[in-house]
């Protein structure tokens, strides 16, 4: 596809879906030719680059970002930080807290990535994934490989940064992160949360929370 013909239309949807500039929005399109899916990689690639080059600065600005949801039955704090108090102050910046905590609140995660799952926790899961293989009547020779596959889904569940982002599946909660990074031109570090819910631990009928959040975000 010639470059001249990446309409200007095209460029501003993809500036919608994505958040970047318009030359790189155009620069891309180009390069992909015209197909608005593979620009949008494109973006996310460039995008996941510039956040490696921010990621050594230190982050000590941000926001403490709180979220309650149904009517006080889940409570969410999460610390973000950047770079400086300007960003922090910025709407780009505390729309991505604000879609952080209510990730939080959606999706239930344990830990923040899957180097912060303890050694206990992670053998436990291992045992319990191992004996099911085994129960399913897997080899016992390739049962450690199936382990390690079932693990992955595990981190994807139970680790924020892993997790489906809940306002859009296709990318995870670490693929927004670098995208904000880039966007924004700083580093960002999403630090800890903390999540409550009413009644916790005892029993009680499971809520679908996600689509309550959800629901919720679009009002």
């Amino acid at each position: 596809m010639h470059m001249s013909t990446v309409s200007a239309a095209l460029v501003k949807e993809l500036r919608e879906l994505t958040g970047a500039g318009m030359l790189d929005c155009k620069k891309a399109l180009e390069e992909a030719g015209g197909d608005l899916n593979r620009a949008k990689d494109i973006l996310r690639e460039k995008g996941l680059a510039a956040a490696a080059k921010k990621a050594g600065r230190a982050t000590t600005e941000g926001l403490i970002e709180s979220y309650i949801h149904g009517g006080g039955r889940i409570g969410v704090l999460v610390e973000v930080n950047c770079e400086t108090d300007f960003v922090a102050k910025t709407d780009a910046f505390r729309e991505f807290v604000r879609d952080v905590a209510m990730q939080i609140a959606a999706s239930n995660p344990r830990y923040l990535r899957r180097e912060d799952v303890p050694p206990e926790d992670l053998e436990r899961e291992r045992e319990i994934l191992r004996a099911q293989a085994l129960n399913e009547g897997k080899p016992a020779h390739i049962v450690d490989k199936i382990v390690e596959g079932r693990l992955n889904k595990f981190y994807e569940e139970y680790c924020l940064l892993e997790q489906p982002f809940i306002k859009n599946p296709d990318i995870t909660v670490a693929q927004l992160l670098n995208e904000k990074i880039s966007v924004i031109g700083e580093n960002i570090q999403i630090r800890r949360f903390v999540r409550y819910e009413l009644g916790e631990g005892l029993e009680k009928k499971r809520e679908n929370f996600a689509e309550e959040v959800m629901a919720q975000a679009k009002r």
